[in-house]
């Protein structure tokens, strides 16, 4: 029988901050975040230099787990490449229904680090690079003549259902933006005949 131990220090912040700053927003205060941690002052810049440091790796960190989500949900979804894509959408319509749901934290982060330097801007664009090549790939398997651009097209959706789901949940975004998403996906598969 092995003993289990508790989490210590850097990941007690890193829960405490990927929670936080998801339900209360990147300006989030350090106190709260200690307090959440139940560490002291001095854990935060030896692990992360600071808050800008632990900022960045909580996004790192949910970009690893949204990436896994997105390829996971794609490969449930069987062999087609429409059926992998269409289930993006479908997935979201979950996430935005979610309990607790606050819209997209790379978004949101985007929007509150005002300083273009913060390292939380390299990986949210990492992030979204990573979803787009996703993308991108389910679209040449699916023989689109445009796979760079209908990913950019189909990125935007994303977005904008994430971002719809969060202030107008009410007007079904993931509903239309799976419409769209079709649209898009069968656009290419006319304009290959």
């Amino acid at each position: 029988m092995t003993a289990r131990t508790a989490p210590g220090p850097r990941e007690r912040l890193l829960e405490a901050a990927q929670e936080l700053t998801y339900s209360q927003g990147m300006g989030v205060g350090v106190d709260a975040i200690l307090k959440a941690a139940n560490v002291a002052r001095r854990s935060l810049y030896e692990h992360f230099g600071g808050k800008d440091g632990l900022i960045a790796e909580v996004l790192r960190r949910s970009t690893a787990e949204d990436e896994a989500g997105y390829r996971e949900t794609m490969r449930a979804a069987g062999e087609d490449p429409r059926d992998r894509l269409l289930a993006v959408f479908d997935n979201l319509a979950g996430v935005v229904d979610a309990p607790g749901f606050r819209g997209c934290r790379y978004l949101a982060a985007d929007l509150a680090l005002a300083d273009p330097g913060h390292p939380g801007h390299e990986v949210t664009r990492d992030y979204r690079g990573s979803v787009h090549r996703l993308l991108e790939r389910e679209l040449v398997e699916l023989g689109h003549p445009r796979p760079a651009h209908a990913a950019d097209q189909l990125l935007l959706l994303i977005d904008g259902l994430l971002a719809a789901g969060a202030t107008r949940p009410d007007t079904r975004p993931a509903a239309a933006a799976r419409e769209l998403a079709e649209h898009v996906l069968d656009a290419g598969r006319r304009q290959a005949r």
